[in-house]
């Protein structure tokens, strides 16, 4: 049995990380308002409702089957204290002025991709052959993996492998691609995993796939990742109301880099009054990591805004 027959027979399971961190940092209250916009399997907007029983969350996803099924659930374990709303987070002040919601007291973002996410999407799973989409919504992006790979030039996707996926390999693996698509045009992951496999240096050291950083990369480029969280951070502040909370769970350094910049400018501005509630970046304690190993990369940065 190959590894990607492996992990095709494993069951899919999703633990939210940094749960403790979340609550203590967002700190629920009651009668407040809270937005967790990335849904995903609902284990932190569950913990919300449960920690605080007379607060209400609004959970957001850009992926509709997330909606029919987490939030269809949650609206009925929890009846009348969560609405599921479908939308992009980047554009987080136009889906909660759609449902009649102008301010709320504290926003969760968990950047990273679930588990769940990752065995459902097709293309984003190394482990696993399929169609190389890697679209998180294909209502929102009409560009594929499968594309880029066909039609970018060796430079074009360098870049992008270097860019979002800080893979040392780029050039070599950018060179490889396009070579063999001139006789076999590519279409699945295992194509892939396998052509990057056969160029990268092996390690006995990384425990990681060759092929993960450019996956990671591909991923970013194709579902704009980084724009989105730009966009998000700015609009969020939109709809942020006094002694409201920003919560921002990032899991590599590019993500983490706009959340802690834009921290700074904030406390900068004139025009803000804020506090950054976590002065060193927040991360997994070794209790978590035990028995999640999914944080073993999170990073935390929270803000209290008083506007």
């Amino acid at each position: 049995m190959n590894d990607i027959e492996k992990v095709e027979k494993q069951p899919t399971l999703h633990k939210p990380v940094l749960m403790d961190e979340v609550l203590h940092f967002l700190a629920p209250q009651p009668g407040k308002v809270y937005v967790d916009v990335t849904l995903g399997g609902g284990g932190h907007t569950r913990a919300i409702l449960n920690l605080e029983p007379n607060c209400k969350v609004i959970g957001m996803d850009w992926d509709e089957s997330v909606i029919k099924t987490t939030g269809k659930k949650i609206e009925e374990e929890f009846p009348g204290r969560f609405t599921a709303v479908w939308g992009n987070f980047s554009r987080i002040n136009g889906a909660l002025n759609k449902i009649g919601v102008h301010k709320v007291d504290g926003i969760l973002a968990d950047f990273g991709t679930s588990q769940i996410q990752i065995a459902s999407t097709p293309g984003l799973s190394i482990y696993k052959d399929a169609f190389l989409d890697m679209r998180m919504s294909s209502s929102f992006y009409k560009v594929t993996a499968q594309e880029v790979i066909k039609n970018m030039s060796e430079k074009e996707l360098a870049k992008i492998f270097f860019d979002y996926g800080q893979e040392r390999y780029g050039n070599r693996i950018a060179r490889a691609i396009v070579e063999a698509r001139l006789k076999t045009p590519f279409r699945t992951t295992k194509q892939l995993a396998e052509l990057i496999k056969s160029v990268v240096p092996s390690s006995k050291e990384s425990k990681i796939h060759p092929a993960t950083k450019v996956f990671q990369a591909l991923r970013i480029y194709v579902n704009k990742e980084l724009d989105n969280i730009q966009s998000f951070l700015a609009n969020s502040v939109k709809v942020l109301g006094h002694e409201s909370r920003l919560v921002c769970i990032s899991f590599h350094s590019l993500e983490d880099r706009l959340v802690k910049n834009y921290f700074r400018d904030l406390k900068k501005n004139i025009h803000v009054k804020v506090e950054v509630l976590t002065q060193k970046v927040c991360t997994a304690t070794a209790e978590e990591l035990a028995v999640n190993r999914s944080a073993r990369s999170a990073k935390l940065r929270a803000i209290i805004f008083d506007i």
